[in-house]
C-alpha cells in the first residue's frame, strides 16, 4: 500500500494528468466538483442521456457536497483524498460513504468513452493475459464480481503493491484504496452496480447492463491508469 501511495503522489507531478490523480492529490479544502468531460447523451446507446444526467448532476454531486459538509471543522480539510482513504477507519460513516462516492464516480466517468472503442495498450494487454489468461476471462471474472455483489456496490480491476492485477468487489461506496478494504490496491476500472446507474434503461436487468458496459469502456484511459500506477 505504501508503494501505491508513493506512486500516486508521483502521478501528481506528471504532465499528462487525468482527473483521478487530481482528485486524489488535491487538498480537500481546495477541491472543486469534477466536470463531466462529455455531453449527457454521449454514452448512448449503452447508457441513456437521462441516466447520465441524473447520475452525474444529482447522485455524484450529492456525494461531493455531503463529503465537504461532513469534513467541515475536521482535520480532513488539510489532507488529500488519498490520505483520507489511507486512514478511513479513523473517520465517520458520512465521510467514508461520501468521499468514496465522489471518487468512485470520477473513475466511472473517466473510464467510459463516447463513440468508437479505444485501444488497450500492449503493456496492459500483456498484464491481463499474464494474470487472467485472456481478456475474455478478465471480463468473465469482473462480470461475476458485479453480479454477485448483493445490493449496491462496485466491481473493480486494480493493481496491488506487487504490480499484480486483481478483481474485487466492495459494498456501497467503498473502494480498494481504503485501509478498511480486504483487498487493497489502485483501481484502474470500476463498474457501478448501484441501481441508479442502470435502472432507468435496464430496470432490474443488472446482467444486461454489465454485459453491455464493456462496449463503452475507454481502454486508453484504463491503460494510462495502469501505466502510471506502476511509476516508482
Amino acid at each position: 500500500m505504501k508503494r501505491i501511495i508513493l506512486s500516486l503522489m508521483l502521478i501528481a507531478t506528471l504532465g499528462n494528468l487525468f482527473a483521478q490523480s487530481i482528485v486524489l492529490n488535491t487538498k480537500v479544502s481546495e477541491m472543486s466538483f469534477y466536470s463531466l468531460p462529455y455531453a449527457y447523451e454521449a454514452l448512448e446507446p449503452t447508457i441513456d442521456k437521462l441516466t447520465v444526467e441524473i447520475h452525474y448532476s444529482k447522485h455524484h454531486k450529492a456525494y461531493f457536497d455531503n463529503f465537504l459538509k461532513a469534513s467541515t471543522g475536521t482535520d480532513i480539510t488539510s489532507k488529500s483524498l488519498l490520505e483520507v482513504f489511507a486512514n478511513m477507519t479513523k473517520y465517520s460513516d458520512a465521510i467514508r460513504n461520501n468521499a468514496g462516492g465522489y471518487y468512485n464516480h470520477v473513475i466511472y466517468w473517466e473510464i467510459l468513452k463516447p463513440g468508437n472503442k479505444s485501444n488497450i495498450s500492449v503493456e496492459l494487454k500483456n498484464a491481463i493475459e499474464k494474470d487472467f489468461g485472456s481478456m475474455d476471462e478478465l471480463k468473465k471474472q469482473i462480470t461475476d464480481a458485479a453480479m454477485k455483489r448483493f445490493g449496491s456496490g462496485w466491481a473493480w480491476l486494480s493493481i496491488n503493491a506487487d504490480g499484480k492485477l486483481f478483481i474485487s468487489s466492495t459494498p456501497n461506496q467503498d473502494n480498494p484504496l481504503m485501509d478498511l478494504s480486504s483487498q487493497k490496491g489502485f483501481p484502474i476500472l470500476g463498474v457501478d452496480v448501484w441501481e441508479h446507474a442502470y435502472y432507468l434503461k435496464y430496470q432490474n436487468r443488472r446482467a444486461e447492463y454489465v454485459n453491455i458496459f464493456w462496449d463503452a469502456i475507454n481502454w486508453a484511459v484504463v491503460s494510462e491508469y495502469y501505466s502510471k500506477s506502476r511509476t516508482n
